[in-house]
């Protein structure tokens, strides 16, 4: 519980990273010098979040002898005391790395297509608030409402530990507006997230063990798109793994998208055969129904959303749809 912050080994990896970047080559691998400049970068924040705080512990103190204190110092002390604490906590292998989302609903047809459908709203409207770039690479309409699945790429400063815990079951209880009775009904969904590996991962694929498979562009991943076969869908036969493209116009470059998602499951399968990785990486995933549920969202007969780990509640459901997740998020980041 809690992280480790060693400001002399940060400052060591600073001074490592600056002289990196410095190289005249340090370009030539732009995909490897992106990391390393985004791992300097969080470095540098925690640097400065670490040196604020102790300015302000240095000026509150002298405050305090003067019997001068505002309560709003204090209030923005422990801000400061929070955010260097997430700050540490964040400092998995995989941590500081973009990532991809992926909601799917569960068994139940239309009430959790829907359910999947609100799912991706929270996760859209919590990025989109806390300056976070994403892109629907694929989004597959579900046959009355809601959605059949969607993938998200998600760019930014510490995406993956960010949203990585978001991965697993999320349950909804509410009154089904697909229900002429308005009955009470229960619908599952579930989120996977998995970092963005190195596009220079060594990860051979064979042409022989792929069928490809072309379409039209369809619903709101597609509304941009011409109506020609420019949606690409990669099956890799051994491992059965089916990715999908239908974010750009070109083909090509849709097909170019499908293999790097393509490396990255492959690469991140690799990672899995590792129990420790396993856990660092994506945790388990369990059947898409009751008793595997990391957080419950109830609209009837009370309103109540509940992380089964953290115990994190908050009585705001609505709020908390509309994106507001940053309390259950960090909740959760507290006890791992």
């Amino acid at each position: 519980m809690g992280g480790h912050f060693d400001i002399d080994e940060l400052n060591k990896e600073k001074e490592k990273l600056d002289l990196e970047v410095k190289k005249e080559d340090f370009w030539n691998n732009v995909s490897q010098a992106n990391s390393t400049y985004q791992h300097l970068k969080n470095i540098n924040k925690k640097l400065k979040l670490y040196n604020d705080l102790l300015d302000n512990l240095g000026l509150l103190k002298e405050l305090l002898k003067l019997e001068d204190v505002d309560i709003l110092e204090i209030e923005e002390l422990k801000r400061q005391v929070e955010e260097l604490e997430i700050n540490t906590l964040l400092n998995g292998k995989y941590d500081g790395n973009n990532c991809y989302l992926e909601i799917h609903p569960g068994a139940g047809g239309t009430e959790s297509c829907d359910w999947a459908s609100m799912l991706l709203r929270m996760y859209q409207r919590f990025l989109e608030k806390n300056n976070y770039k994403y892109k629907v690479i694929d989004i597959q309409d579900g046959e009355e409402a809601g959605i059949k699945s969607v993938t998200l790429y998600i760019e930014g400063e510490y995406a993956y530990g960010y949203l990585k815990n978001e991965t697993g079951v999320h349950r909804l209880v509410r009154i089904s507006p697909f229900d002429a009775n308005k009955r009470r009904h229960t619908s599952f969904a579930s989120v996977m997230v998995t970092p963005e590996f190195d596009s220079d991962v060594n990860i051979e694929i064979k042409d022989e063990d792929l069928k490809i498979d072309v379409y039209h562009s369809s619903g709101a991943g597609g509304q941009s798109v011409n109506t020609s076969n420019s949606a690409v869908r990669i099956t890799h036969l051994p491992t059965k793994t089916v990715v999908t493209c239908q974010t750009e116009r070109s083909q090509l470059r849709n097909k170019e998208i499908a293999m790097q998602i393509l490396r990255n499951k492959l690469y991140q399968q690799l990672a899995l055969e590792q129990e420790e990785e396993k856990k660092n990486i994506t945790g388990d995933v369990s059947n898409i129904d009751f008793g595997s549920q990391i957080r419950s969202y109830i609209l009837e007969p009370y309103k109540l959303v509940k992380d089964y780990r953290s115990k994190y509640e908050s009585s705001e459901p609505y709020k908390v749809l509309d994106g507001d997740i940053k309390g259950l998020i960090e909740s959760v980041l507290k006890i791992k």
